[in-house]
């Protein structure tokens, strides 16, 4: 019996995955396997283990663990989190067509628009806040929704329970992205989700020392088709890898707590700054949003977008931080800013840019777990007086 097998509780299991599965010497910490490839005892048998982009010990125990955590059958680990999503597209043929979030990473349009649009998958960018906008926007060749939630980088909240009875009436793949929330806050399968994304460079890694994505499927075939794709394409998040991401789950529940109550008092800091024209972040009562995200999430993360009084003040406040780092990424313990229309975002056209609001007074802040006085103290001095250049 594994270690976590009798344990209920979330925060429990994410601390003892791994513990005890490696019998033959009781190490508390799973091993690294870094072997390439693996001797069979025999012709025709095999120890379950051929080729380690088919099957790695260490890759083993933490995709066992996502999917655990996740409540699904077959968790996948990749390099990285377009990794993750570029193996998922491969599940789709020419003339499929897709519904995502227009609220979402850049990096995801630019693999739908300029590589898969190649290749005879097309996209159709929804506000999927709204149902019945995502129910008529739904075609024939309409096979799957991804869906975004909360937006990046407008923190957009969408009704997973009412796009999921949409997507099984309709008979369509149902996936989201769960990035910014994990299972820890919000657990996408509880609404129908058949396949739940992850870029777990963020908060599932939370030290911004790694980079990796991962899929879990809701039900077996789904999970064997994903696996095939993963072990055809190859994307593997390696040995290493695999071991800090295991070991980053351990702390994610405490982690995320702290990301949480440093967030909501940055926010409120936010709301009343003279230059500050609007803050994003569903904890807020404002939000619009907020009612939605208390009834399906447990908590409201650590990221939040804000716009200030025009783009030059932007740029100073960048320019000016000295605590916080002005870096692309997210959902480290560090505090992150960045400027999505020039930086996260910039593969999406300019006008569709403008339209969603996404525009060079918005910034996007990661926020860590450093004391929140200290972070409200650096917002404080970057967005004071002007940038002399």
């Amino acid at each position: 019996m594994n270690a976590n097998e009798d344990l209920t509780r979330l925060e429990s299991r994410l601390v003892q995955y791994g513990v005890g599965r490696d019998a033959g010497t009781g190490a508390i910490s799973f091993p690294i396997y870094p072997s390439a490839t693996y001797r069979h005892p025999a012709v025709g048998e095999s120890t379950g283990f051929d080729y380690t982009r088919s099957g790695n010990p260490t890759r083993q125990v933490l995709e066992e663990a996502l999917a655990d955590l996740e409540g699904g059958s077959r968790g996948l680990v990749f390099a990285s989190g377009m990794a993750a999503l570029t193996t998922l597209f491969l599940h789709f043929s020419s003339g499929d067509h897709l519904l995502v979030s227009q609220d979402l990473y850049g990096g995801t349009y630019r693999v739908l628009d300029q590589v898969f649009g190649k290749l005879g998958v097309t996209a159709s960018y929804v506000d999927t806040t709204d149902a019945p906008t995502v129910a008529a926007a739904i075609q024939p060749a309409t096979r799957a929704m991804l869906v975004e939630t909360p937006g990046n980088p407008l923190m957009g909240v969408a009704d997973l329970q009412a796009l999921g009875d949409l997507c099984r009436q309709r008979e369509l793949l149902f996936i989201v992205d769960n990035t910014f929330l994990t299972p820890v806050l919000q657990r996408p399968m509880e609404f129908g989700a058949d396949l739940v994304v992850y870029s777990a460079t963020k908060y599932f890694g939370g030290h911004n020392d790694l980079c990796a994505g991962a899929l879990v499927a809701r039900t077996p075939a789904l999970g064997e088709r994903l696996y095939f794709l993963q072990n055809s394409a190859g994307a593997i998040l390696p040995p290493q890898d695999c071991w800090l991401l295991l070991r980053s789950l351990k702390t994610l529940a405490l982690r995320l707590e702290q990301h949480g109550r440093n967030a909501l008092e940055v926010a409120l800091w936010l709301q009343h700054h003279p230059r500050v024209r609007a803050v994003y972040y569903p904890g807020l009562p404002e939000h619009p949003g907020h009612r939605l995200a208390l009834q399906q999430s447990g908590g409201f993360g650590g990221m939040l977008s804000f716009r200030v009084d025009s783009p030059e003040r932007a740029r100073q406040v960048l320019k000016k931080l000295r605590l916080i780092s002005f870096a692309e990424s997210l959902g480290g313990v560090e505090s992150l800013m960045t400027l999505p229309a020039v930086q996260t975002h910039a593969d999406i056209p300019e006008a569709e840019r403008l339209r969603l609001g996404i525009c060079e007074s918005l910034l996007r802040l990661s926020v860590g777990i450093e004391n929140p006085q200290d972070i409200i103290a650096d917002l404080a001095q970057a967005l004071e007086g002007e940038d002399k250049g």
